[in-house]
């Protein structure tokens, strides 16, 4: 039940629009408050304000402003819950997802300490995921955890991930009131899973940076030695001060190819113990060969040296295995992010008595008490409470209450069902009307979402990396190197052995596959890169080689095709009209009554009635009684003292109110359109029928036209009626008899799966483009998905590609890009190909020496760069 009681002395605010002092959004008229220094949208940021305020931290704002300015912020509403996260100090939750310090150091000092009791007092540290994260502003704010909650260590933020990592004494501070500190200032805090298996990660990006920076210093001395080298040939140099040069030269290329390019020789042993070849085996037959070349001419004191050469190489090739590596690190860190953004614990229902059966009761006679336990204490049969608002974190049945549910996480769409005892519901979905009860089947991983992310999991992990040509190449290129190099040496050994040696080494450097390593690595950065600025977001290189070729892509309809959010598309005054309200009167009732729901359908009237100021200066001149919301799917309110009755045709008439056939045909007519019909009755007599739908996005059409053009064959998958998807189909172009076959509406999460791995079996690419948790396990078995803006957590963490902008035009735009970008790896390759042929044939015949080899071989590897850089960055506008 909602209370509501506004006079009919509001007075009227100034047309300009008042900015919320928190998150700079419109206020509403009837929220502001004119003798209040401060104006708040909600009282979520009313919350959120006072507690920045009270805690010193009003420079957020100046923080904010600046991002606001630049662009980099999009104003949303703060949001705060009630929650007290008790769970967060049970013994279990800290054995799940907290780690004493000194075990965080065992691990990342590969140590171990078995006899450590893990949920005593002391220091621990957590990664919490973070709703309502967005900008700079939220990075200082959180930082700034220490200062407002004793007993904070620390806190570093990861902007992109959303991900706070914590660090407190247990001592001085429980979780629970870290965790609602963190919620009052607008970041609800979800316990994320993986922490440990993330620190060891960590570790290794360290060591690797390590030796990429190692490789640097090393790359950096023996080039500034080398050129002290080559002055000297052009001038004179004491004997002493130039084999001083050259022994430095050998000790730092030494240290260079022991320590950062180690990892190629590693590479190449285990190419040879597992007899599957690859670039590391060419790459390091070439830096081995030079490293001997020069150390024996080093120690003879003639001949060239070649370690600043070997040495920028190793370098280059260490950035271009840094972008392979840390695209994977981010595919992975995506799919242990989806478990943290299930419910992680819930409301447990213990009761005194036995017989349970009429809880209600119980609760009035204070025998049931309920606390927040981890979801992992959650038994079968267990009895679990869900509030209005709350999510469903287990899967069960109604066992006592009514209520009505949002399925869109799993149906993807936003229609209400209604629930009365013995329904199902499952984890993930979101109660809107009432308290509910339910009876514990299934909890966690058990669950119908915990089953989807392991699903997604599932198809994360088996999707097998793309084989980079280079890769195939490399077996057949070291064989026929070493051949040439091996019969070059002996054509020369006729003539002289000194030249046979010296030609063979020049051919074996020369031959260095360095550019043949970079072409893809660079090219697949410089194209992640120009996909960033068009707001698409690619984790991986190999989503971008797959995308050039044309295959079936399938898009999901509400939120890809359409707009994905509920706007009001026809009003209609019956006939029978109260004339107790004018038209204007009318809408203003309702929006006053809808202010005062959550309910989707609400928010929708809203949205539309307060773009009209005529509307909105009528509800000032009404009188707001009593408001209930119901949960069979309606709401009741009293506006200057006459009932208003607003909901579903089921459950205007079972308020005894009559309808009639001019009714019934407004109600038809809605229906058949594909919409959601919202009756609305003032003094027991019908007056308006409204109609509700997701609007198609204005470049769906388009964009889908040119995907047909571009050679994709293009369905959808939707768990809309099949009538809506039908219709939507229709609109947007796809209704010829070639894809009739394709567009598929019902579908639950496991059919849009199905339908993706049933077209595995062809040799045809399967792209999935959606935005919901119901479309997670489908993005993440085709072979490239993608999700869209707007889309849920679930769905961003399983798709390969991110489409920050909304609509469908991104993925045109993608699509060129993924062509052009394939095509500049291929041109890469031909030219690095090309180069080694020449330069071993050339070196075969005697035609190039060491030195010139060691100077054509980084000459190579910039001309690889620059093409990979220019042909990306540099390319015109997108053709079809």
């Amino acid at each position: 039940m909602v209370s509501s009681q506004t006079d009919n002395q509001q007075t009227k605010s100034s047309a300009k629009p008042v900015a919320c002092d928190h998150c700079g959004l419109p206020v509403p008229r009837g929220l502001i408050n004119e003798s209040a220094d401060k104006q708040f949208c909600c009282n979520g940021c009313k919350t959120v304000y006072e507690v920045i305020h009270a805690c010193g931290l009003d420079p957020y704002y100046s923080i904010r402003q600046r991002a606001e300015d630049t662009g980099q912020l999009k104003k949303q509403k703060a949001s705060t819950s009630s929650r007290k996260y008790s769970e967060f100090d049970d013994d279990k939750f800290y054995e799940l997802y907290c780690q004493r310090l000194d075990q965080l150091r065992a691990i990342t000092e590969t140590e171990s300490q078995e006899d450590m009791d893990e949920t005593s007092g002391g220091r621990f540290a957590i990664d919490f995921y973070l709703e309502g994260v967005h900008c700079a502003a939220c990075v200082w704010l959180i930082e700034k955890l220490p200062m407002v909650c004793d007993g904070v260590l620390e806190a570093r933020l990861n902007l992109g991930k959303s991900l706070v990592r914590i660090t407190w004494d247990r001592d001085t501070v429980e979780l629970s009131k870290v965790a609602r500190m963190l919620d009052s200032l607008g970041y609800a805090s979800h316990p994320a899973q993986g922490s440990e298996a993330r620190l060891i990660r960590t570790r290794e990006d360290h060591k690797f940076l390590i030796r990429i920076g190692a490789a640097a210093v090393c790359a950096g001395n023996t080039m500034l030695i080398a050129f002290a080298l080559y002055a000297g040939m052009f001038s004179w140099m004491e004997d002493q001060h130039r084999e001083l040069f050259r022994w430095l030269s050998l000790a730092i290329g030494v240290v260079a190819l022991a320590w950062p390019g180690q990892i190629f020789l590693r590479g190449a042993w285990a190419a040879i113990r597992t007899k599957t070849p690859h670039l590391d085996l060419p790459i390091a037959v070439a830096l081995v060969a030079g490293t001997i070349a020069g150390a024996a001419h080093t120690f003879r004191g003639v001949g060239e040296i070649y370690f600043d050469s070997l040495s920028v190489l190793i370098l280059l090739l260490l950035v271009g295995r840094w972008f392979q590596h840390r695209q994977q690190r981010n595919a992975d860190d995506a799919v242990q992010l989806l478990f943290s953004l299930t419910p992680r614990s819930a409301r447990l229902v213990d009761c005194k008595e036995q017989d349970e059966s009429n809880i209600t009761q119980l609760f009035d006679n204070s025998e049931c008490e309920v606390r927040e336990v981890p979801i992992e204490g959650i038994n079968e049969n267990d009895i679990v409470e869900v509030r209005a608002g709350g999510v469903f974190s287990v899967d069960g049945d109604v066992f006592a209450g009514k209520s009505s549910v949002n399925e869109a996480i799993l149906t993807g769409e936003s229609r209400m069902r209604d629930l009365v005892v013995g329904d199902h519901v499952c984890a993930g979905t979101v109660n809107e009307s009432a308290t509910v009860w339910v009876k514990v089947r299934q909890a966690g991983e058990g669950t119908r979402i915990g089953k989807l992310m392991q699903f997604v999991e599932k198809f994360a992990r088996e999707k097998s990396p793309s084989v980079a040509l280079a890769d195939r190449i490399a077996g057949y290129f070291v064989v026929i190197v070493i051949a040439i190099a091996t019969l070059t040496w002996l054509s020369w050994m006729f003539i002289d052995s000194t030249v046979a040696t010296e030609h063979a080494i020049a051919l074996l450097i020369v031959a260095c596959p360095c550019a043949l390593g970079l072409a893809t690595p660079l090219t697949i950065a410089s194209g992640i890169g120009k996909a960033a600025k068009l707001n698409i977001l690619v984790k991986g290189g190999s989503a971008l080689e797959k995308l050039a070729k044309p295959g079936r892509i399938y898009l999901d309809k509400t939120g890809t095709i359409t707009k994905g959010q509920t706007t009001l598309r026809s009003f209609s005054t019956t006939s029978t009209q109260n004339k107790s309200f004018t038209d204007t009167q009318l809408k203003a009732a309702i929006l006053l009554i809808e202010q005062q729901s959550s309910h989707h359908i609400a928010k929708a009237f809203v949205e539309a009635f307060c773009a009209d100021d005529s509307i909105v200066d009528a509800s000032y001149d009404l009188k707001l009684g009593e408001v209930e919301q119901l949960p069979e799917g309606g709401i009741v309110a009293e506006i200057n003292n006459k009932q208003i009755v607003i909901g579903a045709k089921r459950f205007i008439e079972s308020r005894n109110i009559t309808t009639n056939t001019n009714v019934d045909e407004y109600v038809n007519s809605i229906i058949n359109e594909g919409l959601t019909c919202v009756v609305i009755a003032a003094d027991n007599k019908i007056t308006a029928v409204a109609g509700f739908g997701d609007g198609i996005r204005n470049d769906s059409a388009d964009a889908i036209t040119q995907l047909k053009q571009l050679g994709w064959q293009v369905g959808i998958l939707s768990g809309d009626g099949q009538e809506i998807v039908d219709e939507v189909a229709q609109h947007v172009g796809l209704n010829d008899r070639n894809t009739k076959d394709e567009i598929k509406g019902g579908m639950s999460p496991e059919d849009k799966l199905n339908v993706v791995k049933d077209h595995e079996q062809s040799d045809a690419l399967t792209v999935m483009v959606g935005d919901g948790v119901n479309d997670a396990a489908a993005l993440a078995a085709a072979d490239v998905g993608i999700a869209v803006n707007g889309g849920a957590e679930a769905s961003l963490s399983a798709a390969d590609i991110y489409l920050a902008q909304p609509g469908l035009t991104g993925i045109v735009e993608l699509l060129v890009l993924a062509k052009r970008t394939t095509k500049i790896i291929r041109k890469n390759l031909l030219i690095s190909l090309s180069y080694n042929v020449i330069a071993v044939l050339l070196a075969a015949f005697g035609l190039i020496n060491p030195l010139v080899a060691a100077v054509l071989m980084p000459i190579s590897s910039l001309t690889v760069i620059s093409l990979a850089v220019g042909g990306i960055w540099i390319g015109g506008k997108r053709r079809l």
